[in-house]
């Protein structure tokens, strides 16, 4: 599973043969559909943009419409119980969730302690009983993720969480090593795309700034840039032109 920001990058993981792919709301259209090919595709309704149940019922519904297979969701139980009872698939996340750091400590491991373990199982439990069919489990010990996917219905998505799942879970960002700052563990860089695009920009600089240099010189445009004209037809236009000026 890849979390993709666009479409060059879904194309790309269709052709390589990645099983679902996870993809914000605000970048899903028709053109990434297509991009995606055989893909599952999750959507993910963004916490903190959406607040109400019927806003999220609306963007659940609007993103199946536009050929979503599933819809991730870290909003609360009860908006994930209202779109499963939609007929909406729905993916919810345990362990450390972004959106709620601060009730466990920051971007740190969950589940390091049995009460934290536990506090795990229970969310997935929640998650079973609301109608979700799916969880991803995030910056979770392998040995507790392990035991949790064995014992759950729901389809289990490691990022972070170890191999015992069924599914592992990675960023492009990630994965292609253009991630700006800090490079989160349980992330693998397989190419330095970061080297790349910075060799790009320094690109696109000299291009700009040649262009400017040429257009200041005289250099640009050039006769093979500009559009041809009969003499005639300039004669006589400054014909008329002198005519109305008289």
């Amino acid at each position: 599973m890849v979390y993709v920001e666009n479409t060059d990058e879904a194309r790309a993981c269709a052709e390589a043969g990645v099983d679902v792919l996870s993809i914000e709301r605000h970048l899903w259209d028709a053109e990434m559909r297509e991009a995606a090919g055989d893909c599952f595709v999750q959507v993910g309704l963004p916490f903190g943009v959406l607040a109400t149940t019927d806003d999220y019922l609306r963007a659940g519904h609007d993103a199946i419409r536009s050929g979503a297979d599933a819809c991730y969701c870290a909003a609360s139980i009860e908006v994930i119980s209202r779109l499963a009872a939609e007929g909406i698939p729905v993916v919810g996340h345990v362990g450390l969730i972004p959106s709620r750091r601060t009730w466990t400590g920051g971007f740190r491991a969950v589940g390091k302690t049995v009460e934290s373990a536990l506090e795990v199982w229970k969310g997935v439990r929640a998650l079973e009983a609301a109608g979700a069919f799916a969880a991803e489990i995030e910056v979770v010990p392998p040995e507790i993720a392990t035991e949790i996917s064995r014992r759950t219905s729901l389809v289990m998505f490691s990022m972070g969480a170890g191999a015992g799942c069924d599914a592992q879970y990675l960023f492009s960002c990630d994965l292609l090593g253009y991630t700006r700052g800090h490079l989160p563990r349980h992330a693998k860089v397989y190419r330095d795309f970061a080297s790349e695009f910075d060799r790009l920009q320094r690109e696109r600089v000299a291009a700009f700034s040649e262009f400017i240099a040429d257009v200041d010189s005289g250099a640009y445009p050039e006769e093979q840039h500009l559009v041809p004209v009969d003499a005639a037809v300039v004669d006589e236009f400054l014909s008329v032109l002198d005519a109305e000026e008289n």
